[in-house]
């Protein structure tokens, strides 16, 4: 009987020690993605910026604010827009991985697969300053950002799904309003597709971000109310 006693409790050790090694090897990989998503964003936002004109630039011969800004206007807004967009979903990824205690190889993947959506949305906008302005480069970026802000959702579903991989003190009320919040990115570059094929309504559709953020963040507020 006392074999039987000592067999179970070192079962029961072995499992705990397992348990605590997987703990740790699944922070650890946490910690490697957020640096990875850290260092992505920051080159992605990096190589932006670069499309800028500058003076250094062959093709620079304007003589005035007003000759610049007729010329290259549309170019800088696109620029603006994506590096606007590039900040808000690192803001995002940053709170996401804020809210989760560790990460498996699923979690990873997803993570991957997102990080390929942040330099595929980086790829559209070098298209679009590249080429000339079309309904398909337009349609590219928005596309894309799509895409990086549904592979966002994809990740955090999976990493709340039965409280999977969230701290402790993340209620299960907190981690469907996050849920709910982050699709307004997605939601605002849907919502540019239909104006493809008008430049500046396209460009003008972009801003409609801060309405549709207050749309979720009201329907996240009201989950967490009825949650209290």
């Amino acid at each position: 009987m006392g074999e039987g006693n000592d067999a179970d409790r070192s079962v029961l050790q072995t499992m705990e020690i397992g348990s605590q090694a997987d703990l740790r090897r699944g922070r650890s990989q946490l910690r490697r993605l957020e640096t990875l998503t850290d260092v992505v964003y920051g080159i992605a936002i990096w190589r932006v910026f670069m499309l800028f004109p500058r003076p250094d630039d062959p093709a620079w011969n304007w003589h005035s604010w007003r000759e610049f800004l007729v010329s290259e206007g549309m170019t800088i807004v696109l620029i603006a827009i994506a590096v606007a967009v590039l900040i808000i979903y690192w803001l995002q990824s940053n709170t996401l991985f804020g809210l989760a205690d560790r990460a498996d190889g699923k979690f990873a993947v997803r993570a991957i697969v997102q990080l390929f959506f942040v330099l595929l949305f980086l790829f559209s906008i070098r298209v679009g300053t590249e080429l000339p302005a079309s309904a398909w480069t337009r349609g590219f970026e928005s596309v894309a950002a799509l895409l990086l802000g549904l592979s966002s959702t994809w990740m955090w579903t999976y990493a709340a799904e039965r409280r999977r991989l969230l701290h402790a003190d993340v209620t299960d009320a907190e981690a469907r309003a996050v849920g709910k919040r982050i699709r307004a990115e997605p939601a605002t570059a849907m919502f540019t597709l239909p104006f493809v094929f008008t430049p500046i309504l396209w460009e003008l559709a972009w801003f409609s971000y801060p309405a549709v953020r207050r749309f979720f963040r009201k329907q996240a507020r009201r989950i967490a109310g009825n949650s209290e």
